[in-house]
């Protein structure tokens, strides 16, 4: 009887383990998180991205011309490197109130848990994550002042 429970008790826990780790995908992101693929050319002379054009400069977009899953945050960390974050929460799944917007110009929060990120790196800073926003690889033509934004 010992033997059974003892059994029962380690396909219980290689389950719940099994299904604790299926639940992430291999970018640190939850498995409900909307795929996208993202292609955009940003003009940063045009007016709605003029907060770009110097270091510490961040832009939210709302994501309706396909940018991200709910818009991206872009943001200027030095005179020829952009960080670019998704806006939709990567450790929770879609809701109304799981989109994140900067604070305080320093900060990316999500409303749903008061969770909180380094704008600039994009580690948590505090809530009920260890996940880092999804990032989307960003190259800079300093000639055009275009940037390049695509997954």
């Amino acid at each position: 009887m010992v033997r059974y429970k003892i059994f029962f008790l380690s396909i219980t826990y290689t389950l719940f383990l099994f299904l604790g780790f299926s639940c992430t995908t291999n970018d640190g992101t939850l498995s409900c998180f909307p795929n996208s693929t993202i292609n955009s050319t940003i003009n940063l002379n045009l007016p709605q991205y003029q907060n770009l054009l110097n270091a510490g400069g961040y832009v939210e977009t709302s994501g309706a011309s396909g940018e991200g899953t709910r818009g991206l945050i872009i943001v200027r960390t030095s005179n020829s490197n952009f960080k670019v974050y998704d806006r939709n929460a990567p450790h929770l799944c879609p809701d109304d109130d799981t989109t994140l917007f900067v604070q305080s110009g320093i900060v990316i929060y999500c409303p749903h848990d008061d969770s909180k990120w380094n704008l600039y790196t994009g580690e948590p800073i505090s809530g009920n994550t260890s996940k880092s926003p999804r990032t989307y690889y960003a190259s800079f033509n300093p000639s055009t002042n275009v940037l390049f934004i695509s997954n």
